[in-house]
């Protein structure tokens, strides 16, 4: 294999993720803005819903030809391929609004549309990372993406409300534009290094497809990662289905509670993503990815057993803490294991399988939800009779009870984790791909 290409400065790292950064604030206050349109327009919540259906379909259907791509092509050219897509999807819905033209169905198309190619534009970001910066700063790497999302959380819903009342959607596309000009600049001007390719005559396209999955059966230990992360978050996502009802449900409809919950989490994971950055993160990542994932199961369970604002804020401030060290920790594994010039394909495998395990855990919650434990807690029956006392009556007592299998399954799944020896000594027995290539 021959030698990839590295560099050893933060600098340009940080320069891309700023523009991405002010790129994802602004993305995030047109969708929320939209949102508001869309329920104005037709005060259904099936319109929103559908919004994020017509952005994921497209994404799942097209990783796996993302991941090919962006191992081939230049990564530079893709990530401003994603952001250019974008930005033109946004310059077409904001022409039909000035034209009084603008309908539902643009927004589903839009999703469609920015939902296909924004998944190059990730794979090839995520891709580029292990050739800027050193290995050692992989975990920080890990923290600034969660710094991000989590900043993003915090700052586009309270601007989107407000810029929504002031300069209306209009303003706020205008905004959204300007902060896509970021992110491209961010990226023209900076080199991106490709990952060397090996001398090894190249599969065909077809071939390529299923690299990913072949590449995760031959190495047992990532594969089991995987299988891991896909447990945790399959009951993670049915668990976060019924975060917004069960709060609403709760409260009597308090969106001011479901706000300050929202702001607490955010505010979680931005103190998590600090805390990582300054420490470096756990020198043994897979432990940190573990206790990472009890700690999000345990404050859930805690969070899930609550009844009013301030039980709630605390264990939903040290969820976010501890999603944000254990995902860290998970992403600098596959950086460091996993060779660059394949990195596109792995990462398409896994990101696609992450997403099916999200999809078919938000098609359960709902139906679990309303006909099995609702119907348990507000009809007489034994489960209310024994568990109420615990979770509550009525439709919140149901999703709470839910909520916690959830939460209790998350954390076993960590805890079980720590019984698996060729899970549990990974970082010993696979090499990072710097070493492997050193020795052959």
């Amino acid at each position: 294999m021959s030698e990839q290409p590295t560099n050893t400065s933060l600098r340009n790292f940080l320069i891309i993720w700023l523009g991405q950064l002010v790129s994802g604030i602004g993305s995030q206050m047109t969708g929320i803005a939209l949102e508001i349109w869309a329920w104005e327009t037709t005060g259904q919540a099936t319109t929103l819903a559908l919004v994020g259906f017509f952005g994921l379909l497209p994404s799942i259907i097209i990783t796996p030809i993302s991941g090919v791509i962006v191992d081939r092509y230049n990564r530079k050219l893709l990530m401003m391929f994603g952001d250019t897509v974008a930005v033109l999807a946004t310059i077409t819905l904001l022409f039909l609004y000035i034209n009084n033209s603008l309908q539902i169905w643009h927004l589903y198309v839009a999703a469609a549309f920015v939902g296909t190619f924004s998944q190059f534009q990730y794979l090839a970001y995520s891709a580029s990372v292990s050739l800027m910066i050193p290995k050692q700063h992989y975990t920080r790497a890990s923290s600034l993406e969660f710094l991000s999302h989590h900043s993003a959380i915090i700052i586009a819903p309270a601007l989107a409300g407000y810029f929504y009342k002031v300069i209306g959607l209009f303003g706020i596309w205008l905004i959204d534009i300007s902060t896509f000009i970021v992110a491209i600049s961010s990226i023209l001007f900076i080199p991106i290094l490709q990952p060397s390719q090996t001398a090894e005559k190249p599969e065909d396209f077809w071939q390529n497809l299923g690299y990913g999955v072949r590449y995760l059966t031959a190495h047992k230990s990532l594969l089991l990662l995987l299988v891991i992360n896909l447990l945790f978050f399959f009951a993670h996502d049915l668990g976060g289905s019924l975060y917004i009802p069960m709060i609403l449900a709760r409260t009597g409809d308090d969106t001011v509670v479901l706000g300050n919950l929202i702001t607490a989490a955010g505010f979680g994971g931005v103190l998590g993503a600090l805390i990582v950055n300054k420490w470096g993160g756990f020198k043994d990542k897979i432990r940190g990815i573990l206790l990472g994932m009890m700690g999000v199961g345990l404050t859930k369970i805690v969070f899930g057993l609550g009844r009013t604002l301030w039980v709630w804020i605390p264990p939903q401030f040290l969820c976010s803490l501890s999603f944000t060290a254990g995902g860290s920790a998970d992403n600098a594994i596959w950086l460091s294991k996993v060779a660059p010039n394949v990195q596109g394909r792995v990462f398409a495998a896994r990101s696609l399988l992450l997403q099916l395990a999200s999809a078919v855990a938000v098609l359960v919650a709902g139906p679990l939800a309303d006909k099995v434990f609702i119907p348990a807690f507000t009809q007489e029956s034994s489960i209310a009779d024994i568990f109420g006392g615990i979770f509550g009556a009525g439709t919140a007592g149901g999703l709470a009870m839910l909520y916690v299998i959830c939460a209790v399954c998350m954390f076993l799944v960590g805890l079980a984790g720590f019984s698996v020896s060729l899970l549990r000594n990974l970082e010993k027995i696979l090499p990072d791909y710097e070493e492997k290539a050193a020795a052959e």
